[in-house]
Formats: C-alpha cells, structure tokens, sequence
C-alpha cells in the first residue's frame, strides 16, 4: 500500500511538473511577442494560436482535414506494422532467407524515404494510395527490425521446452514467439506513429488538395506562421492521443511481464 501511495504521488508531481513547464514557457512566448522581444509575424501568439483553433473546431474545417490524414495515417500504420511483423517473423524463422536479403533490407532502410514522395506520387496519383504507401514505407522497416531482433532474443530454453512439450510450428509462434517479442513490437509502435503521421503530412504536403498537410502548406504559402504553427499543434495533439491508445494495448498485452521492483 505504501509503495502504491508513493507511485499516486510520484505521478501526480510529473503532471505538476509537466503543466508547470509548459505554462512557463506559454508566458514567456506571449510575453516575448508583446513586447516585441521577438516578432509575432515569424512566431506567432499562444493566444492567436488558441484563437485560430478554436475557430477551426467552431467551423469544422479542422475535422474534415483531420480526418483525412488520420484515415492515411491509420491505414498505412496497420498496413506497415501486418507486413513488418509477418516479414520480421519469417526472417526470424529462416535463417537462410534472413542471410541471404539482410544487406538488401539494412541497404532498403538507409534509402531516405520521404525523398521517394513525389516519385510515390508519380506512380499512384493525388490520392489516398500515394499517401498509404508513404506511410508503409516509413512504418515497415521499424517494425520489421524490432520484430526481428525481438523473436530472436527469445529464451532459448523457452522455445526449447516447448518443442519437447510438442509444440507445433504454429503453437511455437502463436504462445511462444510473438508474445515473447511484444515488447519490442509495441516499442516499436510507439516509434513508427510519428513516422507514419510525418510520411501522410508529407505526402500531402506536396501534392493533395485536403489533409493537415495541406493545411500547412496553404499557410506556409500566405505567409501565415499562425496557421502553420496551429496545424502542427493539432498533430501534435493527434500523435499524443494514439500514443497514449498504444500505452493502454501494451499494458493489456503484457500484463504477465514481471513487475520490476
């Protein structure tokens, strides 16, 4: 009980901490900008900012933006995490496939991605499908390498006890591997949300006519740091929200890990 107190307590001065900080530096940006410390025209205003987004939630017009990069975002996200787990686990398994394409993969995942975006573009239009495969490209190669490296750092006298047990291939990755290696695929996950959010911005960013990077570069193009500014900080606020919804699935799926004292 009294450990459990310390942990209420503990968290809640994190919070404090958290609000305190923030709220310090809120101040001092308004206060900068007010009296012309720093140029609101390059900057902004807390206040403006607050200003331009309750506007956008008064009016809907960020819903609808929103809603768009989120629908690529999530997509692509399931998409490339499906593929980088089912690639990781059969790499993990197959000792001569893994030998045989690992410099091709490590070769794949130094390839500056989001530089491939307006070829993504070129090659699956305007559309959803451009932004979907910019995402998977950024999600995958995150997931694939922990997914990996997590199945292959399984205790080998687990996978060896169950083998004796009789535990049939798809038993072995069904209680045995892929739980073992969840810690590392939600690491993982929390990793790639901010990829597969920056890889749906960017795509948008440079070719879309809707969706949060648009949003942006619309701003950017009138010179409107308040805008600009405001967008990233409803993404921001997306990101936060998804990983806090990822924080609750590893909790529930890793309950039998040992609580360290």
């Amino acid at each position: 009980m009294a450990t459990s107190g310390i942990d209420t307590v503990s968290r809640a001065e994190i919070r404090l901490w958290r609000v305190g900080l923030l709220g310090a530096f809120l101040v001092l940006w308004e206060t900068a900008t007010r009296r012309g410390w720093v140029d609101p025209f390059f900057v902004s205003q807390p206040t403006a900012l607050a200003v331009q987004i309750a506007g956008w939630i008064r009016t809907g017009f960020i819903f609808r933006h929103l809603t768009v990069t989120l629908e690529e975002t999530i997509i692509g996200f399931l998409l490339g995490t499906l593929l980088g787990v089912v690639v990781g686990l059969l790499f993990a398994r197959w000792e001569t496939l893994a030998h045989v394409f690992d410099p091709l993969m490590v070769a794949l995942n130094a390839m500056p991605r989001v530089v491939l975006a307006p070829l993504f573009i070129l090659w699956f239009g305007l559309g959803l499908l451009s932004k979907v495969v910019m995402v998977i490209s950024l999600v995958f190669f995150v997931v694939f390498f922990s997914t990996y490296t997590g199945i292959r750092e399984v205790d080998r006298d687990l996978v060896n006890n169950a083998r004796i047990l009789g535990a049939k291939p798809r038993h072995m990755i069904r209680h045995v591997l892929l739980p073992s290696a969840l810690t590392w695929i939600f690491s993982s996950l929390r990793t790639s949300v901010g990829f597969a959010l920056i890889g749906a911005v960017v795509g948008e960013y440079l070719g879309s006519h809707e969706g949060m990077g648009w949003v942006i570069s619309y701003a950017e193009s009138m010179f409107n740091a308040t805008g600009v500014l405001a967008g990233l900080l409803v993404l921001m606020a997306a990101v936060i929200v998804i990983d806090v919804g990822l924080k609750r699935l590893d909790a529930r799926f890793s309950y039998w890990k040992p609580v360290a004292k």
